[in-house]
């Protein structure tokens, strides 16, 4: 990063933002009682740790087009958490969707819920307490993150056009998220579907449409956002390319998911789609109906051998990598500032090669 930059400095202004807006929030909602708190605090963890990619890709699609001035820096570190709050509402419904039992390490969110419920012995259905839970606290982030952003400190004529980019983010990434229940549903992707779901419901929301927010509040033009996305689709889309190898082959010890998450869950993602197109037949049926199974150590084991000799883990670190070096042609080409282009160079990085 440029030396004008502390990343670690950053994540912690991020989190000192969220926190507090949170404790603004449980002041607001004190009212309600403990139920309202119970709430809140669930959305405190939701919104504790990661490595605020999203946050920081707004804050340098802001710096690609001005330096924010010492009174604009508060406002811009509201800007980029209000990207946190809308990752945490994704997540939160993603892990309910997913039927996943843990997020970072953690119980998932109606997982959590749930077990409350059993353990006070209420009345109802445990599960069903803690799946209402997760959509309303999803809800509620996803309300957060448009109300952060509104009331961030910049004037409505920089708000305005950023709520735009916003908007979209938002339908985008919801209605990706459909696309990957009704493909799961179906029990069938090829790789042309399995990739507009990876790019409409992760890879704008992840890199672009941040990109294009902090921008927006720059006061970017119709050429300045052009530029970005062309930095930005790809490495969203390598993004989560590599979150969908550790999805599979990550090191549950490291990503704070079991082993072979991803195929228990049966996420129909781009790497499945190659294996079933590149295996031979019989791999190709064992792959295709254990995906969304109860599925033994032994049994992922065997699953990841099958994607592994159809070439599929291959062939998406390869695309990985085309994509990457599209993100970085298009990021030299681009009439941006130079401690921008190497911030985001160095954010690319980050992103596509990480282990969790």
């Amino acid at each position: 990063m440029p030396t004008s930059f502390d990343a670690s400095a950053f994540r912690d202004g991020i989190q000192a933002t969220l926190d507090d807006f949170l404790v603004e929030q449980s002041t607001r909602l004190a009212p309600l009682g403990s139920d309202a708190a119970r709430l809140v605090e669930a959305a405190r963890s939701s919104v504790s740790g990661g490595k605020r990619f999203r946050a920081a890709f707004c804050y340098w699609g802001f710096r690609s087009v001005a330096e924010p001035g010492p009174e604009e820096e508060p406002a811009l570190l509201r800007a980029c958490a209000a990207l946190e709050l809308l990752h945490a509402s994704a997540l939160v419904h993603d892990d309910f969707m997913d039927a996943s039992d843990t997020r970072r390490g953690r119980p998932a969110t109606h997982r959590a819920f749930e077990a409350a419920h059993r353990e006070a012995g209420w009345q109802g259905d445990s599960e069903q307490y803690g799946a209402a839970a997760a959509i309303l606290l999803g809800d509620l982030l996803l309300t957060w993150a448009d109300e952060l952003l509104r009331r961030s400190g910049f004037g409505w004529d920089r708000i305005g056009p950023a709520m735009e980019v916003f908007d979209l983010c938002r339908s985008e990434v919801v209605t990706g998220q459909f696309l990957d229940v009704s493909v799961q549903a179906r029990g069938r992707a090829d790789v042309e579907d399995a990739m507009t779901v990876l790019r409409y419901k992760s890879a704008k929301y992840s890199v672009e449409r941040p990109l294009h927010v902090g921008a927006a509040l720059a006061g970017a033009g119709a050429d300045q956002l052009a530029a970005l996305s062309a930095v930005g689709l790809p490495l969203g889309e390598a993004f989560q390319l590599r979150d969908d190898q550790l999805g599979v082959f990550g090191d549950p010890e490291v990503t704070g998911k079991p082993a072979g998450d991803d195929l228990v869950e049966g996420k129909r993602t781009v790497l499945v789609a190659l294996a079933l197109d590149g295996a031979e037949a019989a791999p190709a049926r064992l792959l295709d109906s254990s995906l969304g199974r109860p599925l033994t150590s032994e049994q992922v084991e065997a699953l990841r051998g099958v994607i592994v000799d159809s070439g599929a883990r291959d062939q998406v670190e390869a695309v990985i990598d085309e994509l990457s070096r599209l993100a970085l042609d298009a990021l030299d080409a681009a009439r941006i500032t130079d401690d921008a282009r190497e911030a985001l160079r160095e954010l690319a990085g980050a992103a596509t090669q990480r282990t969790v």
